[in-house]
């Protein structure tokens, strides 16, 4: 191995990471390997598999476990497995980017700082991902560091599309609609052309549909419209994220319940969502599995969420031409891919049983009238072709 790139997407618990060449050659969206450490805060594993998909790690590590010591871990252990490698750069997933930062960037202590006062905008993302930078630049002070943000992507939307109809001052503070999962869109919107051709440049609808799940309206693979919003709470039911929620609720809870904006967070942010209304699992797998009727219905808000914004969004775009799906549940349950076509059939979309079963790519059915497809994302890869830019 040669110079290489280090990708790092770290969360509460867990860090995800790849290796990936430095140089722009013709595999270079071949990762050397990727893998993850789950259990930081507790006794961590370190699992890790190569670009062929053949397990190359699966040790413990012992004792409660900080993002410091994870990143230390994975360094030492990278020197071991990768021989010759010589660690070049690192590329870091950050959730938000706020209105300042629309594009990746070099990282200093200047813009940590600045990125650091975004905190409140995602909690349960932002805070981790700064610790991973802090962490690395502590063990390697000469590394160059880059920052590729999920909101960067929806960026250009036009004005109307990230205005809340709210008093200027606060529009003129950053209060408006930033958008998420940036990072997958720019990658779906890459491979577009080699699946649809032409049409790629036509209205397109992408479905990131995750523990963390939103859409995106295309038209010429740029971002128009999206359902999250200032923050990542926005949209579509999710794991455990409320989804969109009447404002009056919140002025519910802080009178009538008397629950402080602390106790209000933790209900939104991880006691909501698909784990909220089954009261079993934020797992879709699980939830489809169980035959709870609770269950059933947690199921069943998340696709008629799904559909109802596919609606909202193909009116934002004036029409559809193709539906992407992607993400965790997105790109592995055939169940819910189908539920949401049948449901939005009047949009004219058909879905064929067999493809879709056998996870496409293409899964639209012959009397279609739009593409539908699904597609696996690749947001570490995005991450790797940036920091060679800035590198």
């Amino acid at each position: 191995m040669s110079a290489a790139i280090l990708i790092v997407n770290a969360g509460s618990s867990s860090i995800k990471f790849a290796l990936y060449p430095l140089s722009d050659r013709e595999d270079a969206k071949i990762a050397f390997f990727n893998g993850e450490i789950e259990g930081i805060g507790h006794a961590a594993k370190l699992r890790a598999q190569d670009a062929k998909g053949k397990s190359v790690a699966d040790m413990a590590i012992a004792g409660p476990t900080t993002h410091d010591v994870a990143l230390s871990i994975l360094l030492k252990w990278i020197a071991g497995y990768a021989g010759g490698a010589e660690l070049a750069a690192a590329g870091h997933r950050v959730v938000h980017g706020g209105s300042e930062f629309t594009r990746p960037i070099r990282l200093t202590a200047d813009a940590i700082k600045k990125l650091e006062a975004l905190n409140p905008l995602a909690p349960l993302h932002q805070p981790h991902n700064i610790a991973a930078i802090k962490a690395l630049a502590k063990l390697h002070p000469k590394l160059l560091q880059v920052a590729c943000f999920d909101t960067s992507f929806h960026a250009a939307q036009p004005a109307v599309a990230t205005a809340f109809a709210l008093p200027r001052a606060l529009s003129e503070k950053g209060v408006k609609r930033y958008g998420f999962h940036g990072l997958s869109y720019e990658y779906i919107a890459s491979i577009l052309p080699d699946h649809l051709g032409a049409k790629a440049e036509g209205k397109v609808i992408v479905a990131h549909l995750g523990h963390g799940a939103s859409m995106c309206a295309m038209s010429h693979r740029r971002s128009v419209a999206t359902t999250m919003g200032f923050s990542a709470l926005d949209g579509l039911v999710m794991g455990t994220r409320c989804g969109a929620l009447d404002p009056g609720v919140i002025l519910y809870l802080l009178d009538q319940e008397a629950m402080s904006s602390r106790q209000i967070s933790h209900l939104l942010y991880a006691e909501s969502g698909l784990l909220g209304v089954s009261g079993i699992s934020d797992d879709m797998r699980e939830l489809l599995c169980s035959r709870d009727t609770r269950a059933a219905e947690a199921v069943d808000l998340f696709v008629y969420r799904i559909v109802r914004e596919l609606g909202s969004l193909a009116a934002a775009l004036g029409g559809i031409d193709a539906l992407v799906f992607t993400g965790g549940i997105g790109e592995n349950s055939p169940e819910i891919r189908r539920r949401v076509c049948l449901q939005a059939a009047w949009l004219g979309i058909g879905i064929d049983e067999r493809a879709n079963n056998a996870g496409g790519p293409k899964i639209g059915g012959n009397g279609s009238a739009l593409d539908v497809l699904a597609l696996k994302t690749n947001e570490e890869y995005v991450i790797a072709r940036h920091v060679r830019t800035l590198a």
